[in-house]
């Protein structure tokens, strides 16, 4: 079964860095590409950043490519979101996924973690 699993999050204040983890349980054809995306309250889940495991190829949303980036590390079977300069509007829960395709959209992922929380103060 395949799973994947959150952790990183927190309260922090405006300008700080938060690195979040996602430790698949596998690093097969089904989790050949995985994302990163966040849900504010009220709002939908949108895409943050996306990766192949290997590193060589790269996706992320417009607004938050210069503060955020995404890696990978194939020994641990984990995928990192590094976040700086936090600002309130960061404020969501973070979720892993994993598809075969490095893709913005959220029906493009077949496998979905539980999400960890990151909440930004002013």
């Amino acid at each position: 079964q395949v799973q994947l699993v959150e952790s990183g999050g927190g309260l922090v204040q405006a300008g700080d860095s938060l690195r979040l983890s996602c430790a698949a349980s596998e690093r097969t054809f089904r989790l050949h590409r995985m994302g990163w995306f966040r849900q504010a309250p009220g709002k939908e889940r949108e895409f943050v950043a996306a990766i192949n495991w290997g590193g060589g190829i790269a996706d992320y949303a417009g607004l938050l490519k210069v503060r955020v980036t995404i890696s990978t590390d194939t020994a641990r079977n984990t995928v990192y979101l590094q976040m700086n300069s936090l600002v309130p509007e960061d404020t969501a829960i973070y979720f892993c996924a994993g598809g075969q395709i490095i893709s913005r959209r959220r029906d493009d992922y077949n496998y979905w973690g539980q999400g960890t929380q990151v909440t930004v103060s002013s």
